[in-house]
């Protein structure tokens, strides 16, 4: 049955569309259904989170906070008009990783939901529990010119994190500039692109907002449990 929703997951099509091979369509969503409702798919991610920790160590010292915008043509639950995109129907995630672009936490709003709006939901939905800041273990929070919000720096610092809020150009100009210099807030937006690569995702067609929380846990811990392999 897993492999039957990593399928879809990856591919994007209807559950009607599934392979007989892989398991009957209905039978399938159920399942689905039924591990949503237990939380299995979260708890995989957890899983993952932990192995990498354990293997690596999650590299909470710079971490990235970014969203994208995907279609949502189905609308549903969490869904607005783009303003980017002729106010078509759309969906944004907010995703936070650490400093190699491992997923820690994300959030869904509708598209025309605010990056700064989503800041403190995204930041107290970390799947595993973070770890104190201390002074000689800072936690950094790097951030684009759309979280540039006194009420985002005030909840930035409200968690301890000391934040990073630059433009791509700032960050281009600091490259030239600053021998040495190394950006590190592009690590969610090849996140993000990860995250796109499975075509349940790029596009979205679940109207539930928790069916499609879910397909994205599912689509979390798998790119965890690569890097629990990568880096161990």
């Amino acid at each position: 049955m897993m492999d039957a929703i990593f399928y879809l997951l990856r591919t994007g099509i209807q559950w009607k569309a599934l392979p007989r091979t892989l398991a009957a369509a209905s039978s399938a969503h159920d399942r689905f259904q039924e591990w949503l409702s237990l939380g299995v798919f979260r708890r995989m991610w957890e899983a993952g989170l932990l192995k990498y920790d354990q293997l690596k160590q999650i590299a909470w010292e710079w971490q990235a906070m970014d969203g994208a915008i995907t279609k949502a043509p189905l609308g549903g639950d969490a869904t607005g008009k783009n303003p980017t995109d002729m106010a078509k129907i759309g969906t944004k995630r907010c995703l936070l990783t650490d400093a190699r672009g491992v997923p820690l936490s994300v959030t869904v709003e509708g598209a025309n939901r605010h990056d700064m709006k989503m800041t403190e939901a995204t930041l107290d939905k970390i799947v595993i529990s973070r770890p104190e800041p201390t002074h000689k273990t800072p936690q950094h929070l790097c951030l684009d010119k759309g979280f540039d919000y006194k009420v985002v720096r005030e909840a930035v610092a409200a968690r301890q994190y000391i934040e990073h809020i630059r433009s791509r150009g700032e960050e281009v100009a600091a490259k030239k500039e600053i021998p040495g210099y190394r950006a590190r807030r592009w690590v969610v937006e090849r996140t993000h692109s990860w995250i796109n690569r499975f075509r349940r995702l790029l596009i979205r067609w679940e109207k539930k907002v928790l069916n499609y929380l879910a397909m994205l846990e599912i689509a979390c811990a798998y790119i965890t449990f690569r890097a629990a392999e990568v880096f161990g």
